[in-house]
């Protein structure tokens, strides 16, 4: 939930608890540098493809003082030869990754906030983030129990021990958290939600406590209940859940600061073989299993569970975020295990950000390289904090993808919603990843073909204005893009 170096920063910890993991990171971010600027495989030519456009290209752009602003269409033209230096190479014929969607985690926090605003202007303003004619997030996040962003620590069994979760209640979600849930998924039908615990109930744990620790292996059979009794509980009012991941960041524990727990890979591995994924089978439910929740640089932990088919059997879902390592890693694990999904599911920026509301280029760059490297969903941290960060129980300053003030009734739009807004406004759910090459220098390129056969293509121009060359096929484009840009390409 983190993403600056500045001393406190979460990823200032993860770095600094990551330290042993070093040698291994190493290779793979060469491996990141290496796919840098292309799609395909590595090493892999750029090869002629036998499609050409058949419309001209719409352009949106953001730079400067512009926000998601429509330009003047593109015509292509016959290609020239040589390229240019500054130019991409589509090739719309090799196929990579589905998509499933992009969208913003529900915590406590961010319903609590989202809920204080009146409700003409909630209805707007979930309209706007949700809805498919608009920005249509469509892969959202829920917590179980309490994160770091919410108003008060929580879990659905509280108290002594109570290994028969005779106490289970989800009732504290049942005041903004569920109401809002329902809201986003009338709004937006195909709504995919995913869920994720911060911590166990604390009597689960070797401590007693939410914060930090590690799970005791004598209450794992009533914390696969626990899940279980949530997707019921869920469902029951309305909010069913396609996917759990089984701990965010599994392998720390935060100093005791936040809600948190470690997993050893034995232990993980037991709970899913042995306990979660036979009961989700024994009782017939449809709710996938999402492993890691954590960052890149666990990319060899993920394959060596993997290996394991038994394990394979209840899971192949990867969630990865980004906060210590390369997303060249995660090429690693589809290198291994190539039938295996895998999604971004977190990246956080701070609400106190001097470049809070303009860092879209480098949020533009993540995007575009967590689906250059196989990621079929992208999702950040809050959808929203107050002013101050707040509700926050955790450390660090976690911002969200909207800072609201309810008693201005003030909402303020980061350089995370643009970036996000350049990807889910015009990539549908089911498009495919497609190869794009370029040599050029400081140029994040992603592109996709969506299901009606609507091209698109995203730039994240790090550097200075400069005009750039598409090419597909026989023909080529001129698109000029601006200084700290990013451009969304669309056309048939």
């Amino acid at each position: 939930m983190k993403p600056t170096n500045t001393p406190n920063s979460r990823r200032a910890f993860i770095k600094t608890s990551a330290v042993g993991l070093g040698a291994l990171g190493a290779g793979a971010s060469a491996l990141a540098s290496a796919t840098a600027h292309m799609s395909d495989p590595i090493g892999a030519a750029p090869k002629a493809d036998a499609k050409q456009p058949t419309s001209d290209v719409a352009i949106w752009f953001t730079s400067g003082k512009q926000r998601f602003a429509a330009g003047r269409a593109i015509p292509w033209h016959p290609a020239s030869a040589p390229p240019a230096a500054d130019s991409i190479q589509l090739v719309v014929a090799n196929r990579f990754q589905d998509i499933l969607g992009f969208g913003g985690c529900f915590s406590d926090a961010a319903c609590y906030v989202i809920n204080q605003l009146p409700p003409a202007a909630r209805a707007q303003l979930l309209q706007e983030m949700f809805h498919p004619s608009e920005m249509g997030l469509n892969v959202n996040r829920t917590c179980i129990g309490a994160a770091d962003s919410a108003a008060k620590l929580y879990s659905y069994d509280d108290g002594d021990d109570d290994p028969e979760l005779k106490r289970f209640s989800i009732d504290h979600d049942r005041e903004y958290i569920l109401p809002l849930l329902r809201q986003v998924r009338e709004i937006n039908p195909e709504t995919f939600y995913f869920s994720s615990p911060w911590s166990p109930p604390g009597w689960m744990k070797w401590n007693k406590s939410m914060l930090g620790s590690s799970m005791s292996r004598q209450y794992l059979s009533s914390y696969a209940q626990y899940f279980l009794k949530f997707l019921q509980a869920y469902a029951a009012e309305g909010v069913p859940i396609q996917a759990i991941t089984t701990q965010n960041e599994i392998d720390t524990d935060q100093h005791g600061q936040m809600p948190a727990c470690t997993w050893s890979q034995e232990c993980e591995t037991e709970f899913v073989i042995e306990l979660l994924g036979p009961l989700f089978e024994k009782t017939n439910t449809s709710t996938k299993i999402w492993i890691l929740d954590h960052n890149y640089v666990y990319w060899g932990r993920v394959i060596s569970e993997l290996d394991d088919p038994d394990f394979r059997r209840h899971t192949n879902s990867v969630a990865f975020h980004g906060y210590t390592g390369e997303p060249g890693m995660m090429s690693k694990v589809h290198a291994a295990h190539p039938e295996v999904e895998m999604h971004f599911t977190e990246g956080s920026t701070d609400y106190n950000d001097p470049h809070y509301q303009d860092d879209w280029t480098k949020w533009g760059k993540t995007y575009t390289d967590v689906l250059n490297n196989w990621c079929c969903s992208v999702v950040a941290w809050n959808v929203a904090t107050d002013e101050h960060g707040k509700p926050n129980i955790g450390p660090y300053p976690c911002g969200g993808i909207l800072i609201i003030n309810p008693r201005a009734q003030e909402i303020i739009r980061s350089g995370q919603y643009w970036a996000l807004a350049h990807f889910s406004r015009r990539i549908r759910r089911g498009a495919r990843r497609f190869e794009s090459h370029s040599l050029a220098a400081n140029l994040g390129h992603v592109a996709v073909e969506n299901p009606d056969g609507q091209k698109v293509l995203i730039l994240t121009n790090l550097g200075g204005a400069r005009n750039i060359q598409l090419n597909q096929g026989l023909s080529s484009a001129e698109v000029v893009l601006e200084e700290n840009s990013i451009t969304t390409l669309v056309w048939k």
